[in-house]
């Protein structure tokens, strides 16, 4: 038994479509979420979405517990060091809190749902770059990789 389900960065791209098929881990993820913390961060928060569209432009079904959809099928890089501001308690702390961290993934937004935003995010210099990750009951997400406050 654990207290917090952490879906880490990966690749979730290049095994869409058998995360697609996992209907057990579908299934149990749903469990979870539903009276436990769950965050997904990265590759995480893409399979936390509705759909993952792969490189070749195939949409794949995810856990559905955020309603955004991401895409590799048109990359763009965004990297860079990130300062997040949470908006609510999470995983990574209660509202309020600052979070050094960076980003670094090519996959691009398609559709954003009716979440709440979880953080707002600023650049390594400061500079604002709007909200950040989605948040629904105990799930949360962003393409924002947090670094340890004690690293």
């Amino acid at each position: 038994d654990c207290d917090v389900c952490w879906l880490p960065g990966g690749y979730p791209e290049l095994h869409a479509g058998k995360l697609a098929a996992a209907t057990n881990f579908h299934a149990g993820m749903a469990r979870f979420a539903a009276a436990k913390p769950v965050h997904g961060e990265c590759g995480g928060f893409m399979v936390l979405g509705e759909e993952l569209g792969d490189a070749e432009g195939t949409s794949h079904k995810m856990l559905g517990l955020l309603g955004h959809s991401t895409s590799f099928a048109r990359r763009k890089m965004n990297l860079g060091y990130r300062e997040a501001r949470l908006r609510a308690a999470c995983p990574l702390g209660p509202e309020g809190t600052l979070i050094r961290g960076h980003e670094f993934h090519y996959a691009q937004m398609t559709a954003t749902g009716n979440d709440q935003p979880l953080a707002d995010l600023a650049d390594g210099q400061g500079n604002p770059l709007g909200a950040s990750g989605y948040r629904r009951g105990h799930v949360s997400g962003t393409f924002f990789h947090a670094i340890a406050r004690s690293a």
